[in-house]
């Protein structure tokens, strides 16, 4: 069955010092959306960027920006990354006290809303909140650091995201985060994945749209 495919270039990777440069030049090498990996140095070891960052890189995407929040506590950065421009805010659950009012609050703002589960993190949140998500994001490295290698133990959450997601009918996408790479990226689509963060697989290559044209290709090709 071909799915509706999602590749999304974490900017975790890109040049710093050129970001609005880095944004326009892999849209236009055919990313689907901009992927935001945004760390607090608290719940991860690591410091990235706040909203004032996706506002001034909002008009340089005309793809959507997917805002992952690596961040404890969750509530305000999500309001405030919302009303930055972003149009889909994940967070991790065992980071909010109220998972389900965290949840609310984003899709108030007009946003997407998902959830993120570490490598080590059951599935089992997604029982109850299942109805108010339109994303669900397994990391398939420890959240924090980019260039990390993929962990072969997140192709069974994916898979077991997937049944959830099928019983669930609704319209959820599974991405996935982490090491991925041309080279595993159809076995993760085998997996149930629809939506693929690639950080420095992309903006560590010369060409991007080479990369990406690649990464189609394996997705495209019949499953194994």
């Amino acid at each position: 069955m071909s799915k509706n495919y999602r590749i999304a270039p974490s900017i975790l990777s890109a040049d710093f010092a050129r970001l609005g440069e880095e944004v326009r030049a892999v849209v236009a090498a055919g990313a689907d959306w901009i992927h935001f990996d945004v760390m607090d140095n608290h719940y991860v070891p690591n410091l990235s960027f706040g909203p004032m960052v996706c506002q001034a890189l909002r008009k340089h995407s005309t793809v959507p920006i997917d805002v992952h929040l690596m961040v404890q506590p969750v509530d305000a950065l999500a309001t405030a990354f919302a009303r930055a421009g972003a149009d889909l805010v994940s967070f991790h659950p065992d980071a909010s006290t109220h998972v389900d009012r965290t949840l609310q609050l984003i899709a108030a703002e007009g946003c997407q809303a998902g959830l993120v589960f570490n490598p080590a993190e059951p599935l089992d949140r997604l029982e109850w909140v299942i109805d108010k998500l339109d994303l669900i994001l397994i990391m398939s490295v420890n959240p924090g650091f980019g260039g990390q290698g993929f962990i072969d133990s997140a192709l069974r959450k994916i898979e077991a995201a997937r049944r959830i997601i099928d019983a669930s009918g609704r319209d959820i996408r599974l991405e996935v985060d982490g090491g991925i790479k041309v080279d595993n990226i159809r076995r993760v689509a085998d997996a149930g994945a629809d939506t693929f963060v690639a950080g420095s697989a992309v903006f560590g290559q010369p060409d991007y749209a080479a990369v990406i044209a690649a990464m189609r290709r394996e997705l495209a090709a019949q499953p194994a």
